[in-house]
């Protein structure tokens, strides 16, 4: 198994190959190289900028849609324009370009409203703004200056929701589509979902308020419309389509796309899972998924807690030296690398702003909630974040 371009986690498992996630030439030639079966690509941006394409290209099968059909996650006006034309229920919003336009639509939509950056932000670009001061100040930091470069260019000022929110993947094989059990993903940065927005400070399955019967209802009225639409404008959705759904008083809505597996909930759904992935994700990038279930998944629960580097999300403190690790992973946890790097003495350190995902398994929520947090307590570095509240009050003994 290959990896490009890795980090000091993952080279424990696959050799890691020193190319950009983003350099198309260079992973088509590495996959002709070492004559590649199939290709996964993970991140956001180099699926919107169409590495898939480019590997497809090379006659490598691959798990990711194309860069028209990861429009999806790489523009939110599309996506709402697409759920428009499918049927697919969301909040109201508004695409501006100027902030004179976004406090006219602040008012035309009423508080509280979510203030948008269209393009990829990396977790970062919304902001809930509850009085017009928070939301005039979340439009200038966007179309002004500029803080999220080019993906900010348009925002969009969408209603206010309010209710519990579910992470819901389905593997898509351009016309099928096999779903995950729910999960549920912390994306503030403080406990009690206070401070401002982060890519996931943690994850916990299954949500006991989306059982499997409704979470194959949300399947059909969000998942399959997206796809067949797709497939009706020839750019079929060939990968994993990540829901963020809001559960209202009038139902579901969605909230974001993610053409991806989703980011810490992965982490808490691949220990649950009982079917074999390499066989799933090969079948789906062939275009052969066996029907439209559900995947088998094991009985039990599990929690994935993020540990985050000092001054993210703002800005986070990197170098720093990770302490603890081996003594987390003979616990029983799952350790997730993800901002991590080989220091100068062969030590690991920290190199981005969420540093580690700590999983773990059980037979309840509350023992996985409890492994993996007795895990995280075993890291150390100068500065650690996390959370205290993943999962909390969704355990089940």
């Amino acid at each position: 198994m290959l990896c490009a371009p890795g980090n000091v986690g993952i080279g424990d498992h696959a050799e890691v190959c020193d190319v950009a996630a983003d350099d198309a030439a260079g992973l088509a030639a590495l996959a002709r190289g070492f004559s590649v079966d199939l290709a996964v690509i993970g991140p956001e941006a180099p699926l919107v900028g169409g590495v898939a394409d480019a590997l497809r290209a090379e006659g490598v099968r691959v798990l990711g849609p194309s860069g028209a059909a990861a429009r999806l996650e790489g523009s939110k006006t599309f996506a709402k324009e697409v759920m428009a034309a499918c049927g697919v229920p969301t909040a109201r919003s508004v695409t501006v370009a100027d902030v004179d336009a976004g406090m006219a639509a602040v008012r035309e939509l009423g508080l509280p409203v979510a203030v948008k950056a269209d393009g990829l932000a990396g977790g970062k670009g919304v902001v809930v703004a509850t009085d017009e001061a928070e939301a005039h100040a979340a439009l200038s930091a966007s179309l002004e200056r500029r803080v999220f470069g080019d993906a900010g260019d348009t925002v969009l000022v969408e209603e206010g929701l309010v209710g519990p929110e579910v992470s819901l993947l389905g593997v898509c094989d351009g016309r099928r589509v096999v779903r995950f059990p729910a999960a549920r993903d912390y994306k503030p940065i403080g406990e009690g979902n206070t401070g401002p927005n982060t890519g996931g400070m943690g994850s916990a399955s299954p949500v006991p308020d989306v059982p499997d019967a409704l979470a194959d209802e949300l399947i059909d009225a969000v998942h399959r419309p997206v796809v067949d639409e797709l497939a009706r404008r020839d750019t079929p959705f060939v990968g994993v389509l990540y829901a963020g759904l809001m559960m209202t008083h009038h139902g579901p809505r969605v909230l974001e796309f993610n053409v991806r597996f989703g980011d810490p909930e992965t982490q808490a759904l691949l220990p649950r899972l009982a079917d074999d992935l390499e066989e799933v994700l090969d079948a789906a990038a062939a275009g052969s998924l066996p029907g439209d279930d559900a995947l088998s998944v094991h009985a039990g629960a599990a929690v994935c807690v993020v540990v985050a580097s000092e001054g993210y999300p703002a800005a986070a403190r990197v170098g720093d030296r990770i302490d603890g690790l081996h003594d987390a992973a003979a616990s029983g946890a799952h350790l997730y690398h993800a901002g991590t790097a080989a220091g100068e003495a062969g030590e690991v350190v920290t190199a981005g702003g969420r540093v580690l995902g700590v999983a773990a398994s059980a037979p309840t929520l509350g023992g996985a909630r409890q492994t993996a947090y007795a895990a995280a307590d075993l890291i150390s570095f100068p500065g650690m974040q996390l959370r205290r509240d993943i999962g909390a009050g969704m355990e089940d003994g």
